[in-house]
């Protein structure tokens, strides 16, 4: 018996989890509220991993690099030009999506809801994320999980690591590989403990809402699911294929930090597994290193078409009838503003109550996509992982860098 549980790999244990969760809390509604101490401690193991991860992963790909810092700069800019086309195209396929479906039409507004969380309408602007980048000290940034912030301070720390003399850097750069190594298998020990608080955390979910909360505007989810298929297939299923990436073995190698995505609604949780992943995968350490962490605050696919969509269906529910104009008008205020969303606190939402107040819509939309928030995170969060992913094995393919492992790459899809 002990053999044949040795045999089960982590996907399974993970998909059996979210299954006996499921069940736990549509069976035992009340008894699976308590079990959300499990989930939380579970993402505080991985978050606890992020910023010495992150630090050490970064200050050693570019401080070992110190010969060819231009291939540092060279690296970012492709990032950000990447990630600006791949963020623009989703935030079009949003539009179309709910211009086509409208959800909105027919759905009332809340007129008051004391009941539930709202979120407080922050104006959300260029001037504020860029500022936001620079941390007042590093130590606050790592207490806050700040990935944005601690990305800075290491792209920062690494040039100047790179100038020191070899000998007095020799000492610091060894520091931070023993941290890199040390951290991954962290993240392997973590690891072992997904399907405990995936599984809690499916049931507190399921326990606390119900199987209802599938139902409540199902027009609005299916949507938003559909039009993120569409990104799929449409924008990055063609990437991969131009940049010559083994389809196949890309989906194997994140196949568990995208369950672990999906079911925990937590791109930090994902986040170093999915480091781990690519690296194996065959993308180098030092590409994963710069450009996840990067689109994480840079590249979230999923979160974009969400806000693009959400946004014009509180504008169908209110009545407004938005013109072509004003919604392209609305897409480039996106396109700005949600670049550095992982730096704020309910990231998406406080985005979506910005755009609301900028463009006179009213804020009780918000409060009625609440409701249902935590089955479309799934999905945005997901694709979110995907899209990063994609672009470390893609950004490795413009360096000239990507080994593959595994089969040969004629062989793959």
């Amino acid at each position: 018996m002990l053999r044949i549980l040795r045999r089960v790999s982590l996907t399974q244990w993970i998909m059996f989890s979210m299954v006996a969760g499921i069940a736990c809390g549509s069976l035992f509604p009340a008894q699976s509220k308590e079990l959300e101490i499990l989930s939380k401690v579970f993402l505080k193991m991985i978050k606890c991993i992020l910023v010495p991860l992150v630090f050490g992963t970064l200050v050693v790909g570019i401080a070992s690099h110190s010969d060819d810092l231009k291939a540092v700069g060279r690296l970012a800019f492709r990032s950000i030009l990447y990630f600006e086309i791949v963020t623009t195209a989703a935030l079009v396929i949003g539009l179309v999506a709910v211009n086509l479906s409208r959800p909105g039409i027919g759905v009332p507004l809340p007129t008051s809801s004391p009941g539930v969380d709202k979120v407080q309408a922050i104006p959300v602007t260029w001037g504020g994320i860029l500022e936001h980048i620079v941390p007042r000290s590093f130590f606050e940034a790592a207490a806050a999980n700040d990935v944005l912030q601690v990305v800075f301070f290491a792209v920062m720390f690494g040039v100047a690591l790179s100038q020191v003399p070899g000998p007095a850097r020799q000492p610091v750069l060894a520091f931070c590989e023993s941290l890199t190594e040390t951290m991954f298998k962290f993240t392997g020990v973590v690891m072992k403990f997904a399907p405990i608080g995936i599984g809690a955390a499916m049931a507190f979910t399921v326990g606390n809402a119900g199987l209802s909360v599938l139902l409540n505007l199902a027009k609005l989810i299916l949507t938003l699911y559909g039009a993120l298929l569409v990104f799929c297939v449409a924008v990055l299923l063609p990437i991969a294929i131009a940049a010559r990436i083994p389809v196949l073995g890309f989906l194997r190698a994140i196949r568990e930090p995208a369950l672990l995505a999906f079911t925990t609604t937590s791109s930090d949780a994902a986040l170093p597994d999915a480091m781990k992943r690519m690296i194996e995968f065959g993308v180098p350490k030092r590409i994963v290193s710069f450009v996840m962490p990067l689109g994480y605050s840079f590249n979230l696919d999923g979160s974009t078409l969400y806000l693009a969509v959400a946004s014009v269906f509180v504008a169908q529910a209110a009545g407004v009838d938005m013109n072509l104009k004003e919604q392209i008008t609305m897409l480039v205020t996106l396109m700005l503003t949600s670049k550095g969303m992982a730096g704020i606190p309910r990231a998406s939402q406080v985005i979506l109550a910005g755009t609301l107040v900028t463009f006179k819509l009213p804020l009780e939309g918000v409060v009625l996509i609440i409701g249902v928030d935590t089955l479309m995170d799934m999905a945005r969060t997901t694709v979110n992982l995907v899209g990063n992913c994609l672009a470390t094995a893609v950004m490795a393919r413009w360096e000239g860098e990507f080994r593959p492992t595994g089969e040969s790459l004629e062989s793959r899809v």
